[in-house]
């Protein structure tokens, strides 16, 4: 789902980092991207405290999701959008 999740994203204009898990120096890694996607399901209560944090600390949309379907991927994009849009 990593590959389809990019393809989406990048086909949508968005830059983004797919993980499933917590890599080493997870909070780095994030970097500045137009949002932060949690499928909070699928990923540790850690994880999603660590990019809450470093979300909050760059201003940062953060949306969650509790599943991991395509379908609900492209809803995400599109709240990110109209959010981007309102605070952009």
């Amino acid at each position: 789902m990593h590959e389809e999740y990019k393809e989406i994203c990048s086909r949508l204009g968005h830059r983004v980092k797919v993980y499933s898990q917590m890599p080493a120096r997870f909070e780095k890694a994030i970097g500045n991207p137009d949002g932060i996607v949690l499928f909070i399901g699928t990923v540790s209560h850690t994880m999603v405290a660590t990019a809450v944090k470093k979300a909050r600390q760059k201003s940062i949309p953060v949306l969650r999701c509790r599943n991991r379907s395509v379908a609900s991927l492209v809803e995400l994009l599109q709240r990110l959008e109209k959010s981007l849009l309102i605070y952009g």
